[in-house]
């Protein structure tokens, strides 16, 4: 069984967790403070923020 890959959104930020999308946000702020909290629970992980409208990845 082969799991469903999660589209990019088309808008808004998206929480990117060991290179899978995870929780999307329509606040760049609320992205960043969701990202923080998971590195501060789990700082093993590599966490990054999508950016829809630029198409980046910021690393958290």
């Amino acid at each position: 069984m082969v799991a469903a890959a999660r589209e990019l959104p088309a808008s808004g930020y998206a929480l990117e967790v060991d290179g899978r999308l995870k929780a999307e946000f329509a606040t760049r702020d609320g992205a960043k403070s969701g990202a923080e909290e998971l590195k501060k629970r789990f700082p093993m992980l590599r966490i990054r923020i999508y950016d829809a409208e630029t198409k980046t990845r910021e690393e958290v």
